[in-house]
């Protein structure tokens, strides 16, 4: 074809695995490698070998009654005057969530159209997705306070309260249960897409039009169902944020006044009931979008691309379909990004196949099983959540520290941070290295022994139990193992006998 990509591009391709421009926003590799002490095999092996021996260690220690049974919940904020400390710091952060959100539409509609002189395009991908994912799966679900989506319908609909006393703000339609969390699941998907794969999600005013369309359809399903049923039912980053949250350490009771409580970490994902099949996909779904994230950065995606590029002028590819090679690059991506996710799914629902077998159905077949153990999958999605965003939060996330003083790009200081140099070299390739291993192997442990305390209390038996975890198990110290090996590649240098 006759825009060839530079021979400097594709070795740079070849080298850290990006088909696009890699700003400090779009990428999460390294400049340079760490070079390990050992062979990189070494780490793979090792890690696998310690989840498996976490689930011997699970078999042998944990025994029904549950540890989280033994260590009820703790409540907190008990006294009125902590409440109301507590209302007043919520109300607070949801005002300036919900100015923030304006600001940011803003500036990408009428700020400077370079990525990193405008505030958006690190408020969405940093502070909105990494931040506010990790922030809940960490320490709680902050998403009830900050969604601005919700703050404003809300406002709109104390106004017409206030103004036509009597009548309610929406049609309030009642919400069809077969439709389950599946619209979340598909808004994922096409979130998951722009973050992956659009060639606009470096643009502030297309990011800016991005958001307002979804505004669109988050107000209008807000109006049609209800604001609280739309939110639980549809929103994609209240259901999202309110998955990691099951993990985190603090929750709060809906049916005691909205009280707060402490509990064990990964308290929230012991349940002994069914989810619905869009909540099955949506949770499999966050692990395999961010796997192919790592994977997009591998010289082994490199090669795919490559091949693309270097395509004949007169292939298929470009006569029939008439693509050119950045629509041929992500058309690709987006098939990729599509089998994945299947893979993902289907190796979980084979598990669930091979659990039902071996214990005669005792539990139910695979379509009973794969709804009542996917939540043990959700500490490995926080694990490689940290290990891949790990760097990318601390080296590209100091951009917002002169963005906020000059959100527009206009030359503003308003705060005086504007001439604020990152350091892109704060977190390293050593330190990223580490806790990516660290991550990767205690997620998998966590999800392992999560599994292992869901099996007893479904079967009721301890060796039934056990059995019924092998195929999990074997599940789990691959994908540590892929894994580990995916993170490695843009972080250490590896050798042939490596």
């Amino acid at each position: 074809m006759t825009h060839r990509i530079s021979a400097r591009w594709v070795a740079l391709l070849a080298a850290g695995g990006g088909a696009f421009a890699a700003t400090p926003v779009g990428a999460h590799g390294f400049g340079q490698r760490y070079d390990l002490p050992i062979p990189l095999s070494f780490y793979v092996i090792g890690a696998g070998a310690t989840v498996a021996l976490s689930f011997v260690m699970a078999v042998l220690f944990l025994q029904p009654p549950r540890l989280p049974e033994t260590l009820p919940p703790l409540p907190l904020l008990r006294s009125a005057a902590w409440r109301r400390w507590a209302n007043c710091i919520a109300a607070t952060s949801r005002a300036l969530a919900a100015a923030y959100f304006i600001l940011m539409i803003a500036a990408g509609l009428f700020g400077a159209q370079a990525p990193l002189r405008n505030i958006i395009v690190v408020s969405v991908w940093i502070v909105g997705w990494v931040v506010i994912s990790l922030c809940s799966a960490l320490v709680g679900d902050v998403w009830r306070i900050l969604n601005p989506w919700d703050t404003i319908f809300a406002t709109f609909e104390r106004i017409y309260v206030r103004l036509r006393p009597g009548r309610s703000f929406g049609l309030a339609w009642t919400y069809p249960p077969s439709l389950a969390t599946w619209p979340a699941v598909v808004l994922f998907l096409a979130f998951a897409w722009m973050e992956l794969i659009w060639d606009g999600r470096d643009v502030p005013a297309r990011l800016a039009w991005a958001m307002l369309f979804y505004s669109a359809i988050t107000w209008a399903g807000m109006f049609v169902f209800g604001r609280t049923t739309w939110c639980k039912s549809a929103e994609v980053f209240t259901i999202v944020f309110g998955i990691f949250a099951r993990f985190a350490p603090l929750a709060v009771d809906e049916c005691s006044n909205n009280q707060m409580f402490l509990r064990l970490p990964a308290d929230g994902l012991i349940e002994n009931q069914r989810n619905s099949w869009a909540m099955v996909l949506l949770v499999i779904s966050l692990l395999a979008t961010v796997t192919f994230d790592g994977l997009l950065e591998t010289p082994l995606w490199a090669y795919v691309d490559i091949a693309i590029i270097n395509t004949p002028d007169d292939s298929l590819l470009w006569a029939f379909f008439g693509f050119s090679e950045a629509a041929a690059l992500r058309v690709v991506r987006t098939v990729g990004l599509i089998m994945f996710i299947l893979l993902f799914s289907a190796a979980f629902i084979m598990t669930c196949s091979i659990m039902a077998a071996v214990t005669h159905g005792k539990g139910g077949g695979p379509l009973v099983l794969a709804p009542r153990f996917v939540f043990s999958l959700l500490p490995i999605s926080i694990a490689y959540h940290i290990a891949h965003y790990f760097s990318y939060l601390f080296n590209s996330g100091q951009l917002i520290i002169p963005l906020i003083s000059d959100p527009f790009g206009f030359g503003w200081d308003l705060f005086g941070t504007a001439a604020y140099q990152p350091n892109i070299g704060f977190v390293g390739p050593i330190l990223q290295w580490y806790v990516a291993v660290a991550a990767i192997v205690v997620g998998h442990v966590i999800a392992v022994c999560l599994a292992h305390l869901d099996a007893l209390a479904i079967f009721g038996n301890r060796r039934l139990a056990m059995r019924s975890q092998l195929s999990i198990l074997v599940l789990m110290v691959g994908y540590t193992m892929l894994s580990l090996w995916i993170l490695s590649q843009p972080i250490v240098e590896t050798s042939s006998g490596s």
